[in-house]
């Protein structure tokens, strides 16, 4: 089949033929992304970026540009690579946040021996002196992107699962993307989203720590993923 028709066919939607590009041109998204090597990123996640960049360039081609399609692809993987590049790929993380969430750690655990039991978010508050939202900002900022795959305190869905249903290569380059994109949430959605999913809590016991219902958190967290949907749409 050519490479056109198989274009025109991922267009419309079809999953296997994105697959196939993906497969055909290995040797092409590869040599764009060893040029980017030692620059602090492993080899396999520049491989990853550029087949992002590499499926953006399929879904925008258009044969009338007047140009091969190879042609066309080759800045749309570096330009991925290199905006990766250019943000660190991850989210910054400024040191006071990161003194405050080692603060915060220390006296969850204190409070935890203390008391028998997790503490909420408003007797952390009063032990640090730091309001609600000021806690919640500091571990969410540190939380690891890898939790992705860390099946959620009641459903056992991970975030990857519940953002991604395309085929395996889209799920791998949607990770990288996933870093981007957390940071871009309102601070409410992304504090639920870190007590979800990167804590592994339950909605109840999100609810008890925010300080809400388990109705608004459930609120809450559709939206926040909804906002990630259309984010790494």
């Amino acid at each position: 089949m050519q490479t056109l028709e198989l274009i025109a066919r991922s267009q419309a939607g079809d999953k296997a033929a994105s697959e196939r590009l993906l497969e055909e041109n290995t040797g092409l998204i590869r040599a764009v992304a060893r040029r980017y090597y030692g620059r602090g990123v492993e080899p396999d996640d520049l491989f990853q970026l550029g087949s992002l960049g590499f499926l953006k360039a399929v879904a925008g081609f258009d044969p009338s540009f007047g140009t091969q399609f190879s042609t066309y692809a080759v800045p749309k993987i570096a330009g991925e690579i290199r905006r990766f590049l250019r943000d660190d790929g991850t989210v910054k993380v400024s040191r006071t946040l990161k003194e405050r969430a080692a603060a915060v750690r220390l006296a969850r655990d204190r409070l935890s021996k203390a008391l028998g039991r997790e503490p909420v978010l408003s007797e952390l508050a009063e032990v640090l002196d730091l309001t609600a939202e000021e806690i919640a900002e500091a571990e969410t900022a540190v939380c690891a992107v890898e939790s992705i795959q860390q099946p959620a305190g009641d459903s056992g869905l991970t975030l990857e699962a519940v953002l991604s249903d395309g085929p395996m290569e889209e799920q791998v380059v949607e990770r990288l993307a996933l870093r981007q994109a957390l940071a871009q949430l309102p601070e409410r959605e992304a504090r639920v989203i870190a007590l979800r999913y990167y804590h592994a809590l339950t909605q109840d016991r999100t609810a008890a720590l925010i300080g809400v219902s388990q109705v608004q958190i459930s609120r809450i967290e559709k939206k926040a993923l909804a906002h990630l949907r259309e984010l790494l749409g």
